[in-house]
């Protein structure tokens, strides 16, 4: 048993996966855009990016964070909700 003033020493979490960083051509490809699309996000600072030097790079943990945050879900039917007359 640890001695009170010594707390036991901490676990190590599993180091993070090792993101790929995609170039502005990739991502347009990937959400089936131009690139003036992925080019616009990072204008707006709507979307995390990575310059190394004078390259443009988006993780892909970002570009993954960027979709599900911009995803809709679809509305289950309502029913009766249509047959209402104003």
């Amino acid at each position: 048993m640890p001695h009170p003033s010594n707390p036991p020493p901490e676990r190590k979490e599993n180091p993070p996966a090792v993101d790929r960083y995609l170039t502005v051509a990739q991502v347009a490809d990937y959400l089936g855009a131009t690139e003036r699309f992925p080019r616009r996000l990072i204008a707006e600072r709507r979307i995390q990016f990575v310059k190394v030097g004078r390259h443009v790079r988006i993780p892909e943990s970002a570009l993954s964070a960027f979709i599900d945050a911009n995803t809709v879900q679809p509305i289950g039917h309502r029913r009766g909700s249509l047959r209402r007359v104003a």
